[in-house]
């Protein structure tokens, strides 16, 4: 039996799959900047970046790339918290939106994929997703309004998102071919989503159905990032091809191991409750005995549920990894 790697572990657990060893141990959301500047005063080196605290604490590395709309000479908005409140003020800023060609360091990733297909590393690229990008430019009110008062103008940024949205893919995969991707999203918050299943399907829907399908045609397993309560979300991401979600938040009362019974085949990622990491070991194995079944099932892979808060000290952290392999390992186990 040839040995595991990083990607290999990855791959196979997000297809279902178990893993000869163990489960794939990674940190998909990095650390709040609070958090960092906490470890910084308990000897964490401060000049490593993100992904040299990854492999400071051992962590299987991971390389994400999240594709921006603007170009780097955008000019500053008018408004205080967006950038458009009219056809008039997108048509203005237009010019500066979906930039091409699309710019990302292409040597550097080009470098990235040699350890990629060296089985050293996983690949995951970021789309701002239909829900997302319309409320970067309206702002968070406005955009809700927009469903019903914008209409047309909602449509029209999600076309042009679309456009360059299959444009990154296509240039992207000219590099790698990612191992997954995500949509961020957040259209729940802790009570669920924030639009209907209707507008859902009027205003986001005909846009995932452009570009999903391309992934998938790849290879790539095209997931959508949601905080909060997503558990209603489901079955209107599968309707449109998507096929998993992240990061599961606990304490909006997601139940992995709910949506595992109600979605087989769903693919996740997170779900360990962050709020226990300061708890200590007694409160964390509580929480990995919770994930364990879900683990043993395929196509979860345990992570924290968003950002390590700063409660959490360095030795929390350290403490919470141990518990990660040991967890990862058991799971893997007949």
């Amino acid at each position: 039996m040839s040995a595991e790697t990083v990607r290999s572990r990855f791959v196979k657990a997000l297809h279902g799959e178990m893993p000869a060893d163990r489960l794939p141990v990674i940190e998909w959301a990095t650390w709040w900047h609070l958090t960092i500047q906490r470890w910084h005063g308990e000897g964490l080196p401060e000049h490593l970046d993100k992904e040299g605290i990854k492999r400071y604490f051992g962590l299987d590395v991971d390389y994400q790339l999240w594709f921006g709309q603007m170009r780097d000479d955008t000019p500053p908005s008018r408004y205080a918290d967006h950038w458009i409140e009219s056809e008039r003020d997108y048509d203005a800023l237009r010019p500066y939106l979906y930039p091409d060609p699309v710019p990302f360091d292409r040597d550097l990733w080009r470098r990235r994929a040699q350890e990629q297909q060296a089985g050293e590393a996983v690949i995951w690229i970021t789309f701002s997703g239909f829900f997302w990008w319309p409320r970067v430019l309206l702002g968070i009110e406005p955009h809700l309004y927009a469903f019903y008062d914008q209409p047309d103008l909602m449509h029209r940024i999600n076309q042009d998102q679309t456009d360059y949205l299959n444009r990154c893919l296509e240039a992207f995969c000219e590099v790698c071919t990612p191992d997954f991707m995500t949509f961020g999203e957040d259209m729940s918050y802790n009570h669920g989503p924030m639009l209907s299943r209707s507008l859902f399907c009027a205003s986001l829907a005909p846009y995932y159905r452009q570009i999903v399908p391309k992934l998938r045609e790849r290879g790539i397993v095209a997931m959508v990032d949601s905080d909060g309560d997503v558990e209603p979300l489901i079955p209107w991401l599968e309707s449109v091809g998507l096929e998993g979600i992240l990061p599961l938040e606990r304490m909006a009362g997601v139940d992995v191991a709910r949506l595992r019974d109600r979605h087989p085949q769903w693919r996740m990622i997170g779900g360990f409750d962050k709020t226990v990491m300061h708890c200590g070991e007694e409160a964390m194995r509580r929480e990995f005995e919770r994930l364990l079944p879900v683990m043993r099932s395929g196509g979860f892979i345990p992570s924290v549920d968003h950002q390590t808060p700063p409660a959490v000290s360095m030795e929390d952290y350290r403490l919470y990894l141990r518990l990660l392999r040991e967890y990862a390992a058991k799971a893997a186990q007949n």
